[in-house]
């Protein structure tokens, strides 16, 4: 068997657990050969199944994610290492970087901070935009520390990274020109794909029974950490704009709401009101 055969019959086989099972299975066999998608598809389809292929295809029909499986995920114009324990990046959070840079406009912020940084996806995305920018990331998880501090290397930012354990704004000390936060915002009640559920971690996941428990926390201390010059961008729900929004504003803040690339609310973009 060739791999464009074994490519089709993988496709078939985990079709029953993924929307994107050809795609599933073009990248765990791109990452075998060590090469990208495109190399595959352009020059490698008649060749040799790689050793280890079934294997990976077998731990993609448990439903693990992709990018635990491959060990990394593209974000923004990085390529981050990720990890079990670690939340994946999505496409998603991505509109937080592009409502910064638009809010900013031609000026740039000298300090950002993360709350909740994970793997550094956006801070390190947004010090790749703003390369005058010093920034922090503070999370309470020791592994998301270790997998941020590494991703800082890879990308070539470790001298402007600062990285802290803590309890989000916790014992932090402001202000910040640039504030972003990707909270766990699901209700503990919703029921999520197993590739989801049962692989990441919860806590990164599930805020109570409305969803609502990390801005609780969040509001008041992005109200004390912001510069009155600058901005914070927090990710939502589709349909948490109402009522996150208004914890903001019960904190002093102004706030503007920005859709993802399918339109749904997707961000808050919070300033000091005037």
């Amino acid at each position: 068997m060739r791999l464009r055969e074994a490519l089709t019959a993988a496709a078939s086989r985990l079709a029953e657990v993924s929307d994107t099972s050809r795609l599933d299975a073009e990248l765990l066999a791109a990452h075998l050969l060590d090469i990208d998608r495109n190399s595959l598809l352009l020059s490698h389809l008649d060749a040799e199944v790689p050793a280890g292929f079934l294997t990976l295809v077998d731990r993609r029909m448990t439903s693990e994610p992709v990018a635990y499986i491959l060990g990394h995920r593209e974000f923004w114009t990085l390529d981050l290492k990720v990890l079990p324990g670690v939340l994946i990046p999505r496409p998603d959070s991505e509109t937080l970087i592009e409502a910064a840079l638009k809010w900013f406009g031609p000026r740039a912020p000298a300090t950002i901070l993360d709350l909740g940084t994970g793997s550094g996806a956006l801070l390190l995305a947004a010090l790749s935009e703003f390369p005058e920018a010093e920034g922090m990331g503070v999370d309470q998880s020791p592994m998301a520390l270790a997998v941020a501090a590494e991703n800082a290397t890879r990308c070539g930012f470790q001298a402007r990274v600062r990285l802290c354990a803590g309890n989000w704004g916790q014992g932090v000390d402001g202000p910040f020109d640039l504030i972003l936060c990707n909270p766990p915002y699901i209700s503990t009640d919703a029921e999520l794909p197993a590739t989801v559920v049962h692989f990441e971690p919860r806590e990164a996941l599930f805020a109570g029974g409305d969803g609502l428990d990390g801005y609780r926390v969040l509001a008041p201390q992005i109200a004390r950490l912001l510069s009155p010059t600058g901005c914070a961008a927090v990710e939502i729900g589709f349909d948490q704009a109402q009522s996150v929004g208004a914890l903001f504003r019960d904190a002093g803040l102004a706030v503007d709401v920005r859709p993802d690339l399918g339109g749904r609310d997707r961000c808050l973009i919070l300033t000091k009101s005037l």
